[in-house]
């Protein structure tokens, strides 16, 4: 079994649960995870007590940067961290990752990621969009990146919120290469 070095990045775009139901699914197959950084935007903080209603993302068992910590492993291309979730992300961090501007450990890290032909997941959540939105993601698809917009799949027939947010997560995972038990389209047919 692979295992991956990985990025997370939480931006301040509406959405904490996302990261919450990532970060509570990455806990469970930390078997392949050989090493993990956490970023959070000052945003993503705020917007997260605001919404979950606590502070649980100071007790997460990953490695945490700060994000003016140019000095982290992943930001340089010689640390070989393998992907990089942004998640939920805002139009603005992506806006800066489209344009090149690399103003803070998450842009610089999404930087590295892409200048290494590495595998960027940008789980973007804003609707509607506007032609700079959309340019934004078509210039980050050409450099390699993919767009996987926060759009919960109702096939399964979810029950509660977290189920719902899940189907996003699972595809997230997916595209990210680990090996996750999901309900996938079709599967019992």
């Amino acid at each position: 079994m692979q295992k991956h070095k990985l990025i997370i990045a939480v931006t301040g775009a509406s959405g904490a649960i996302y990261a919450k139901i990532l970060f509570d699914k990455l806990s469970q197959i930390s078997n392949q995870i050989e090493q993990a950084g956490v970023v959070f935007s000052d945003n993503a903080k705020s917007i997260w007590e605001y919404e979950i209603g606590d502070k649980s993302y100071e007790k997460l068992p990953f490695n945490k940067f700060n994000r003016k910590d140019f000095n982290a492993p992943f930001a340089s291309g010689s640390a070989r961290y393998s992907t990089m979730i942004i998640c939920p992300c805002s139009m603005g961090t992506m806006g800066r990752i489209a344009n090149g501007i690399s103003d803070d450990l998450i842009t610089r890290a999404a930087d590295v990621i892409l200048k290494e032909r590495r595998k960027l997941i940008l789980v973007t959540r804003d609707t509607p969009l506007s032609l700079i939105h959309l340019d934004n993601m078509k210039t980050i698809s050409l450099a390699g990146g993919i767009i996987c917009p926060a759009s919960p799949s109702f096939y399964t027939k979810p029950q509660t919120i977290e189920q719902l947010i899940a189907t996003v997560i699972d595809r997230v995972l997916d595209l990210a290469g680990f090996e996750i038990q999901s309900n996938r389209w079709n599967e019992n047919s």
